[in-house]
């Protein structure tokens, strides 16, 4: 875990009951956080949150600098206590038992230490040490991570003399040696270059796949769409929004497809109208966005229903939203136009 300071806040709690292990969570469920505020001075930074996450899913937590991204983070994590509400992890209580509920959690901070004088191996020892691993077992702890970081020929030298790519990887490796249930990342791939956030990218995604619950927070969401399974949305410290993304929608038979057409129509309106199994999600005069039920017998019908209506489609195909689009989405709903134009030019 983190060893920075915990920060100085208002560490009074709420008069809401905790909830105990059994009643926090499903069997389903990774992380329940339910009615959260965090108020340092004159902030508000955490404003009643609340939000499951569900086991082996990896979620992008965005918002602007200020929303109470790290806040979150650090108070999921227990470094943070909150002025109310609870929060678990594994059906853990955090604020009642830290301890326990840390040893099935890793966390990486935006801003993370290694001591420089140890060695890779050490490093890794010493955090797996810290978390509760077996003397008899932490020289093949630290090999596993060590070959899963692709840093099994470095256990040998000292953090000092590895570049910022390989001691994120220790850092990652710091905060996975234990093997934890859920993963906390605060800016994971800072100050990377694009070949280390390739491989960071492809960590991520064999940690998912292994069934490990990820919470990613990051400025370059474009880099968050491989692996990232839900999106949520924190501005002013309140929740705007917490969805599955695309690859969740796909799994319930839902398809978006972009339309456009070769030159105005004025029966557009009443064609998409008579259509069953499809939701308009936008409409302009030469362009339309429509959410297909079905695979491609579905797209088929609706493409021959609306040609058969007159309309002159000179396209007809999928369209995928990546994160950055699906968050600009996010935001524009919840903002008055002009702030949130000025949020989609930033």
């Amino acid at each position: 875990m983190d060893a920075s300071p915990i920060r100085r806040a208002v560490h009074l709690r709420g008069t809401s009951q905790a909830y105990t292990a059994q009643t926090m969570t499903s069997n389903d469920t990774a992380i329940a956080v339910s009615g959260v505020t965090y108020i340092y001075p004159g902030t508000r930074a955490l404003d009643n949150v609340s939000f499951d996450i569900s086991r082996g899913s990896v979620t992008a937590l965005a918002g602007p600098n200020g929303a109470g991204k790290t806040t979150l983070l650090r108070c999921i994590a227990g470094l943070d206590r909150p002025l109310s509400g609870n929060i678990s992890v594994a059906g853990i209580d955090v604020l009642e038992e830290p301890r326990a509920a840390h040893a099935r959690m890793g966390y990486l901070s935006d801003f993370f230490g290694l001591y420089d004088q140890l060695t890779v191996r050490q490093s890794l020892a010493h955090a797996a040490s810290a978390n509760g691993v077996p003397e008899k077992k932490l020289n093949a702890t630290v090999m596993t991570t060590a070959t899963r970081l692709d840093l099994a020929d470095r256990l040998e030298q000292r953090c000092s003399a590895l570049s910022r790519g390989l001691r994120q990887r220790v850092a990652i490796g710091q905060a996975i040696v234990h093997a934890p249930e859920v993963l906390l990342l605060d800016e994971p791939a800072s100050g990377l270059d694009p070949e280390a956030r390739h491989s960071l990218a492809s960590l991520f995604t064999r940690l998912k796949n292994e069934g490990m619950t990820l919470i990613v927070s990051s400025h370059i969401l474009a880099e968050l769409d491989e692996y990232s399974t839900h999106m949520l949305v924190l501005r002013g410290g309140r929740i705007i929004e917490h969805r599955p993304l695309a690859g969740a929608q796909a799994q319930t038979g839902g398809q978006h497809i972009r339309v456009r057409l070769a030159r105005a129509h004025a029966g557009l309106q009443d064609a998409l109208s008579t259509l069953t199994g499809v939701q308009v999600i936008d409409c302009n005069t030469l362009d339309v966005l429509l959410d297909i039920q079905g695979g491609a017998d579905a797209q088929s019908s609706v493409l021959c229903a609306l040609v058969t209506a007159g309309v002159p489609v000179s396209s007809f195909n999928e369209e995928h939203e990546n994160l950055h689009q699906s968050y600009l989405r996010s935001v524009q709903h919840t903002l008055q136009p002009a702030t949130a134009l000025r949020e989609a030019t930033k």
